[in-house]
């Protein structure tokens, strides 16, 4: 068994989750859930581990294959761990990723938020990974740093233009990180690379 379906509609995402279980699990094929006809549930939880594990859920019970499922965000000293949860939707249910960005710092703004020790910030993630037999597993990561002004960079997605990580350095946003880069300290990297095992034992059945 290699195929293994991810519930997402996200290119982005499905390529970066495949960089990083392909150590743990070369052989495994992601399979993305709209390939398969599995609609999206909705994402209503109180935390990010639950949203994977209903994202999950959702896509095992539907195609009998394990699955994989993560909900990440970032979240914000300043706005009280806003937007967290809703760091997809932030500015709406159809929000791009260009109004989210915007919304954050017109938020920010309103909240006096203007140094980098006001911007304290950090990106979380929580993995999951179904079995059709129901066994779960649920792994977490967490990347830690500061919110900047305005964007920079055009790599990654989502929040990485505003997001400049403390293990960066020379204070590159993660937009302006390579994919290696960003692999080697991102709050996803962290999740999947502890879910990875569980992925290959689940391969290997």
């Amino acid at each position: 068994m290699s195929r293994v379906v991810v519930a997402t509609g996200n290119a982005h995402k499905l390529v970066e989750i495949g960089r990083l279980l392909a150590a743990a699990a070369p052989d495994l094929t992601l399979v993305p859930m709209g390939e398969l006809g599995v609609p999206a549930p909705v994402e209503d939880g109180d935390t990010f581990a639950d949203n994977a594990l209903l994202k999950a859920r959702a896509c095992a019970e539907a195609t009998g294959l394990p699955a994989l499922a993560d909900d990440s965000g970032i979240v914000v000293d300043a706005l009280d761990g806003a937007p967290g949860v809703r760091s997809a939707r932030f500015a709406g249910d159809d929000a791009d990723d260009a109004a989210n960005n915007l919304l954050l710092l017109v938020r920010l703004a309103m909240a006096g938020a203007d140094t980098p020790a006001a911007r304290r910030a950090a990106f979380v993630c929580a993995a999951a990974l179904v079995l059709p037999d129901g066994t779960t597993h649920v792994e977490h990561g967490r990347m830690a740093g500061h919110v900047v002004d305005a964007p920079r960079g055009d790599g990654g997605f989502g929040y990485d233009p505003l997001f400049v990580a403390d293990a960066t350095a020379d204070g590159r946003t993660n937009g302006e990180l390579a994919p290696e880069e960003k692999d080697a300290i991102s709050h996803r990297a962290a999740a999947f690379r502890a879910l990875a095992p569980h992925v290959a034992a689940a391969l290997s059945r």
